[in-house]
């Protein structure tokens, strides 16, 4: 596998569209602080605002209408951390995502508005091998966001709605997707990954022990890590177009 922003020659505008708060730290948290810190612009699109992330630590007078605006502060300050821009958010209902034509017309939009260089989204097609699963809105949102990209965003004929009303279309010239089996590029974020646990740790309404959290998240070092040199990495399956 391959650093493919080696081929960069130019500062990207790079929009990440995932479903959920705390999804863009936890999924690729480490490269988007390295861009950042490289002089790219990163901008978060939330499909979601997160208001069915409920957990054991929840308190009990809490609703979703209370998480939902505490997650906008949560990612709000996780998008700081990282370097990214003030995150976006469509506020759609959590848990309810489905890639149909509606959405696809909005993120068709959005990629048109935002006119990004690089664009990145989880893979609809990955199912964690120790359970089986992964939520329908990770599955949903990467799978609207490729439908949108291709063969929607550059072409005129698509949504001739959206075009009257001056999203012109755009293609991205590549797609990274994250949460990916299936990788061909890796990443080293050994240096921003401090920057990345820190990102996640603003989520605190998800974050139900923290110890816990950064022992599981050690145990993502590579192979060749050890404990005087932890290093770690991200892998996406990367495509290009054009």
């Amino acid at each position: 596998m391959t650093e493919q922003t080696k081929t960069w020659e130019t500062d990207q505008k790079i929009l990440v569209i995932l479903a959920h708060p705390d999804d863009p730290e936890f999924f690729c948290g480490g490269t988007l602080a390295k861009w950042a810190r490289e002089g790219h612009t990163v901008t978060y699109l939330l499909l979601t605002c997160g208001d069915k992330g409920f957990n054991p630590t929840t308190t009990p007078d809490m609703t979703p209408e209370k998480l939902c605006g505490i997650r906008h502060i949560e990612q709000a300050e996780a998008a700081k951390v990282i370097g990214a821009q003030p995150p976006l958010f469509m506020d759609l209902p959590d848990g309810y995502l489905v890639p149909d034509l509606n959405l696809r017309r909005d993120v068709t939009r959005e990629i048109r508005r935002h006119k990004p260089d690089i664009l990145v989204t989880c893979d609809p097609q990955n199912l964690f091998a120790l359970y089986g699963i992964n939520h329908p809105d990770h599955r949903a949102c990467g799978q609207v966001v490729l439908d949108a990209v291709f063969p929607a965003a550059g072409n005129p004929a698509y949504f001739p709605d959206l075009q009257a009303q001056g999203f012109e279309p755009h293609m991205p010239k590549e797609v990274w997707c994250s949460l990916t089996n299936q990788p061909n590029t890796s990443i080293d974020v050994t240096a921003t990954w401090d920057i990345k646990m820190q990102g996640i740790l603003q989520h605190k309404s998800q974050v139900q022990d923290v110890d816990k959290l950064i022992e599981r998240m050690k145990s993502r070092r590579t192979e060749d890590s050890t404990d005087e040199d932890p290093r770690y990495e991200e892998k996406f399956r990367v495509v290009k177009y054009g």
